[in-house]
């Protein structure tokens, strides 16, 4: 009896903190991440990811290529995907499976990247969800592509 009264918090706690499950989602769902790049963001994902390309980091350099100035990493941009997915929706306990990805237009220093991921797709007796991902800078697509997740149904929780 004493262990199952310690175990029910830990349940609770994982069931508040977990995502959606795949019973829950319909096509048509959305949710969106917002977040201004800065200067240090662009400098600490180079660091992360060893890309130093010059285009990132040089202004002088970046200056001279066609897009006439310094631009964020492009998977800087799509790492804000990764967050509504892994934070919003499904949320906590999806694991990404695949993400085609389509670059538009540069990001910026100084520019609010909006990522937002749909429900295209339910696929249940896989466990699978297919989304729509898109992020955008002042209304204009600077990329945009299609994840799938696996999503956990609540019978296996």
């Amino acid at each position: 009896m004493a262990l199952e009264m310690v175990d029910e918090p830990r349940r609770r706690a994982v069931e508040e903190l977990h995502g959606y499950y795949i019973e829950d989602l319909t096509p048509g769902m959305t949710a969106l991440y917002a977040r201004t790049v800065t200067d240090a963001d662009i400098v600490l994902f180079a660091g992360i990811s060893g890309d130093f390309n010059p285009v990132h980091l040089n202004h002088e350099f970046a200056s001279s290529t066609m897009f006439e100035g310094r631009i964020a990493h492009g998977m800087l941009t799509a790492s804000f995907i990764s967050t509504v997915l892994g934070t919003k929706l499904p949320g906590p306990g999806c694991v990404y499976l695949s993400q085609s990805l389509r670059f538009k237009a540069p990001v910026r220093s100084g520019d609010t990247v909006n990522a937002r991921v749909t429900v295209v797709d339910v696929v249940p007796d896989k466990g699978r969800v297919v989304l729509q991902t898109v992020c955008m800078v002042s209304g204009e697509i600077v990329l945009e592509g299609e994840a799938q997740v696996i999503v956990p149904a609540r019978a296996a929780a």
